[in-house]
């Protein structure tokens, strides 16, 4: 970058990975001198701890009142495989995917649990046409496809009548996005991405047909432990008021109220949805205005607020998967973007995490680097 001048604004914060992401603005870990460490999550401080996340998730994301909200292991992951290994087997299953995560519940799925489950698979840039999904099966999906940039703008394809259950992999959607709480009975997420909280923990949100499931349906394979939400037919009531299975981190519990106390202080889920919802069109404009850069989305209407995935356009890259890596590079060692590459099993790219706790001003001082480290990495190749 040397022969270029550099841009003279440079992003406070250049924190833009997809996970775990930026923590909220003004962050120190002073703010976590609350925790009870040292403390037994079953004690009564821990306990109210907990039940204060699941009261301030449910608030803050506008969950009936009737569905159920539980701290659960192993991040999003362990929350959407809890709920394929303890739900699915009643009925026939669609599995949906249009990014590598909802490929590898697919593969959880067919080769794991060996249901005969019918498949749809999106390319890169595209997402399933709900249409053509019958919900009269259980169907598993992801709102947001983090690797890949696209998203299901809305629920209005899911019937309100369905027979079967939808379970749902929000994990880079809560929080940033408008989600159809009538039309999802299960709902992943963790607090890693949108709220920028730490890894390890993930959340699952049970409608009442998926607790009647529970209740009603016996898996034909052996449950861990760590999957379990029934015992004696019944579902235990006490993961959802903060009784988890496993020991949680209270110094993780703490990290988290205080990213749902300050997404309280910025408007709550509207002031979320707005956040990312700017930053995002920072991104989409500038590439707009650079047709060299363009979004991996095909389609507005699709295209993530959050993972916004992006691909180069330039006749003189002859290696895009080397030039994309290169531009990182150059970015990060500039020291105004990390960890902005295109997931492994993603096109070639970069994807700039744009979720609310990012700073629209930081995004927008972002853009004149981008277009610096392209022109730059393209007069290298030449």
């Amino acid at each position: 970058m040397a022969d270029l001048p550099a841009p003279a604004t440079r992003p406070a914060n250049p924190r833009f990975s997809s996970g775990p992401c930026a923590k909220i603005p003004g962050y120190t870990l002073d703010m976590l001198g609350d925790a009870p460490l040292g403390r037994s999550h079953r004690a009564s401080v821990g306990k109210a701890k907990l039940k204060q996340a699941i009261d301030l998730t449910r608030e803050i994301l506008g969950v009936p009142a009737d569905y159920r909200i539980g701290i659960v292991p192993g991040s999003d992951t362990g929350a959407v495989e809890m709920a394929m290994w303890s739900l699915l087997g009643a009925r026939p299953v669609e599995m949906l995917a249009w990014e590598s995560f909802g490929e590898g519940w697919i593969t959880d799925v067919v080769k794991q649990l060996k249901l005969d489950a019918k498949v749809k698979i999106a390319p890169y840039g595209q997402i399933v046409d709900f249409a053509t999904v019958d919900f009269n099966s259980d169907v598993v999906f992801t709102w947001n496809g983090t690797t890949s940039g696209c998203r299901l703008p809305n629920a209005d394809a899911i019937p309100a009548d369905r027979q079967g259950l939808t379970i749902c992999d929000a994990t880079s959607a809560a929080f940033a996005m408008d989600l159809d709480w009538a039309k999802l009975d299960v709902t992943t997420f963790s607090w890693q991405k949108v709220l920028g909280g730490e890894g390890a923990h993930g959340m699952i949100i049970l409608s009442p047909r998926a607790v009647e499931r529970l209740e009603s349906n016996t898996p034909a394979w052996p449950l861990p432990k760590i999957f379990r939400m029934t015992s004696k037919g019944k579902v235990i009531e006490g993961i959802f008021v903060g009784e988890t299975i496993n020991t949680p981190s209270m110094l993780a519990v703490e990290d988290y109220l205080v990213s749902l106390k300050w997404a309280q202080s910025v408007g709550g889920l509207n002031g979320l949805v707005n956040r990312a919802t700017a930053n995002a069109k920072v991104v989409w404009d500038f590439c707009a205005a650079n047709p060299w850069l363009q979004n991996l989305a095909e389609t507005p209407a699709i295209a993530s607020t959050t993972s916004v995935c992006l691909k180069f356009n330039d006749p003189r890259i002859k290696d895009g998967e080397a030039f994309a890596k290169a531009v990182a590079k150059r970015l990060e060692q500039a020291k105004v973007a990390y960890d902005i590459g295109a997931y492994r099993d993603a096109p070639a790219g970069l994807r700039i995490w744009c979720g609310s706790t990012v700073e629209t001003a930081d995004v927008a001082a972002l853009m004149p680097w981008l277009a610096h480290a392209f022109h730059a990495e393209i007069a290298a190749q030449v």
